[in-house]
């Protein structure tokens, strides 16, 4: 991996920690949608599929709500 790195001199790798849930957005989305489906009883894997996509559909048009999330994490995304 360190000379596939070196190979490419507009690759820019940092090293994070194995496991910061804190550091990755992501986690939050998860974290945010099932505070969304709680306490919803759903008949079958299908019904809750369906609902989870529409959750999730919703949340990528609210950009203020993805902001904030990638907020959260602190991590500075300005290019070097």
């Amino acid at each position: 991996m360190r000379g596939l790195i070196a190979a490419r001199s507009w690759l820019t790798v940092y090293q994070l920690p194995s496991y910061a849930p804190e550091l990755n957005p992501v986690e939050a989305v998860w974290s945010h949608l099932k505070r969304s489906l709680a306490n919803l009883a759903k008949r079958d894997i299908d019904q809750l599929t369906a609902l989870v996509k529409t959750r999730l559909k919703r949340m990528q048009y609210r950009t203020e709500l993805i902001d904030g999330f990638i907020a959260k994490t602190r991590l500075d995304l300005t290019p070097p």
